[in-house]
């Protein structure tokens, strides 16, 4: 059994830990999302931590800070340049006007979080066939059911990735990125199957870079001053965290704050299961909106008039934006109603 190796109290997830391992993980939310949020608001914050602070590390810490350790190897700066890369193209969504207008220009956000999805995805086939320590991440994996379930959840969620026509920058000081297709229970349905993805092919990692990570970013989305602004809290987030896993490669492993996965095929299998029901059901309706409202999901909105984008768009768009947008679904055989501010 995969437990057999381990030798510390565990709880169902993981292990039980010690006081400081839960206000580190609070500590850590707290920080990745304070960050982001004022790096969407400041020009300059969002230089300093997009441009100056990782070329300075790219030159001066990077290439010798992960030597010997969990993090070295291409994945880990792949995975640094990679989310930095799509952070940077929705900081210029929010300064250069012209680029709001370029739909080849809206097809990058969707095309990066489907690339980092399928990613993933092979990833979690691959450890199907992993049994003991992987000796590419040097970490305990246990491959099974689990994997190929939640394979198909990341699927399912990477095709309901719809409406980033509708994409558009807040007329309100924070200018933040709304994306109103990326609904809530989609949000849900990704965290399930990235929760589900970490715990089940990097189950050490898994306690900061999945929940951590994912509260980082989610709870933002769940609260008013962040609605519909999810991709840019994932994306900034994202970049943050893989910057500190370069920095401080062993603070997951070998610190006091490291805080292990239980490595119990229950709880593996609970995760998937519940990412891969979840993803069907919100896939089945996603089908059954696109069948009654006749939108392309690729070229339209595909959830603009729910009440809840409606209340978005009415506090974030403009006149000019919702007119554009109205053109874009008139162009392409339907139309989504114009609201007013």
């Amino acid at each position: 059994m995969p437990t057999d190796h381990v030798d510390y109290p565990t709880l169902f997830f993981f292990e039980v830990g010690q006081w400081w391992d839960y206000a580190m993980l609070a500590l850590v939310i707290a920080a990745l999302a304070v960050t982001a949020w004022l790096a969407i608001r400041s020009k300059w914050v969002a230089i300093a931590v997009f441009i100056v602070i990782p070329v300075l590390l790219t030159l001066f810490w990077w290439p010798w800070s992960t030597q010997g350790t969990n993090s070295a190897g291409w994945f880990p700066i792949v995975k640094q340049y990679s989310a930095l890369l799509g952070s940077l193209s929705l900081v210029a969504l929010q300064y250069f006007p012209k680029l709001r207008t370029k739909y080849w220009y809206l097809c990058i956000p969707p095309l990066i979080l489907a690339v980092n999805i399928i990613e993933a995805v092979i990833r979690d086939f691959q450890c199907y066939f992993i049994h003991g320590l992987d000796p590419t991440q040097g970490m305990w994996t246990w491959g099974g059911p689990w994997n190929i379930m939640n394979g198909i959840a990341g699927i399912l969620n990477a095709l309901m990735i719809a409406g980033w026509v509708g994409i558009y920058v807040s007329k309100g000081p924070s200018k933040a990125i709304i994306w109103g297709d990326l609904t809530i229970w989609w949000i849900i349905a990704y965290d399930l199957w990235n929760f589900a993805y970490v715990y089940n092919c990097l189950a050490d990692r898994a306690w900061y870079s999945g929940v951590a990570l994912l509260l980082a970013c989610t709870i933002p989305a769940f609260m008013k001053f962040g609605y519909g602004a999810w991709i840019q809290y994932r994306a900034y987030t994202l970049t943050f965290w893989s910057a500190v896993v370069l920095t401080f490669p062993a603070f997951m492993h070998d610190s006091m704050f490291a805080h292990r996965s239980s490595h119990n095929t229950t709880a593996l299998f609970v995760v998937s299961a519940a990412a891969l029901a979840f993803n069907v059901g919100l896939f089945v309706y996603h089908v059954w909106r696109i069948v009654k409202t006749k939108r392309n999901p690729f070229t339209q909105q595909l959830y603009a008039d729910t009440t809840f984008n409606q209340r978005l768009d009415a506090e974030h768009a403009s006149d000019k934006v919702m007119k554009m947008i109205q053109q874009r679904d008139y162009n392409t055989g339907s139309r989504v109603p114009v609201r007013s501010d």
